[in-house]
């Protein structure tokens, strides 16, 4: 009977590998609320894109 698991990908590795590389990608960030100037950037560009008629 064939092994329908894989040993490939994120899900597939140990818990704490997990972790250790998921904390990577926060601390890459140097602390900076990215989310926050994404969100007030985009807001401001969609009202700057908008066509009047």
């Amino acid at each position: 009977m064939a092994n329908n698991t894989s040993n490939r990908g994120f899900a597939s590795m140990d818990e704490n590998k997990q972790k250790e590389i998921a904390s990577k990608g926060g601390k890459a960030t140097g602390g900076k609320n990215l989310s926050k100037q994404a969100r007030s950037k985009g807001g401001k560009n969609s009202h700057e894109n908008q066509f009047t008629s």
